[in-house]
């Protein structure tokens, strides 16, 4: 029973690694979420706006995800530290956006530490994501949802494959990004 067990651990593992090295565009990341947030009690989906709120909102510090990448997310950010321009972070206006795993995980891991001072969840990674994947669609006028997918081709333990998709870092590095006025100006 326990090689069973342990030989399925190291097919879904291999599989896990299999759809990482094909997970390329913003859908497919934002599916490795979906699989990752379907195993928390009450998960409901993703949804747009609520997405929109978190991105959009200070939560205890002085810091918002807009602060870095303004209100309009199709638009170039400023880091405030270092003056260094920031691509947009919207898939519309920055089809880079979302295209690697690592990066993503990297990424949403430094900037939830800043931000949240802690990770971000499933639910929220995949509602921030919803929401930037719908600017500039059609879709943002409305409130986009992401229902959760309950078929065969879930795996039982999502999170392991994000986990493992997740770089190492010894120690979280502050951005130490700060509103720019010039986006609070341009956005008026």
């Amino acid at each position: 029973m326990t090689r069973v067990l342990l030989s399925f651990s190291l097919l879904a593992a291999t599989t896990f690694s299999a759809q990482l090295a094909h997970a390329e565009t913003p859908v497919e990341i934002l599916a490795l979420y979906k699989a990752e947030a379907a195993g928390t009690p009450g998960f409901q989906g993703f949804n747009g706006a609520r997405g929109e709120t978190f991105f959009k909102s200070k939560h205890g510090g002085e810091w918002s995800c807009s602060s870095c990448h303004t209100e309009h997310p199709e638009n170039e950010g400023k880091h405030a530290k270092t003056d260094k321009l920031i691509k947009p972070i919207a898939p519309v206006a920055n089809a880079e956006r979302f295209t690697e795993v690592k990066k993503v995980a990297k990424w949403f891991k430094r900037n939830c530490n800043d931000v949240l001072d802690r990770e971000c969840t499933a639910q929220e990674k995949g509602d921030v994501m919803t929401y930037l994947i719908s600017v500039g669609t059609k879709q943002a006028a409305a409130p986009v949802v992401v229902r959760p997918v309950v078929s065969a081709e879930v795996p039982a333990k999502p999170a392991a494959k994000i986990a493992a998709a997740k770089p190492e870092h010894k120690a979280t590095v502050k951005n130490n990004c700060k509103p720019n006025p010039a986006a609070s100006k341009q956005a008026s």
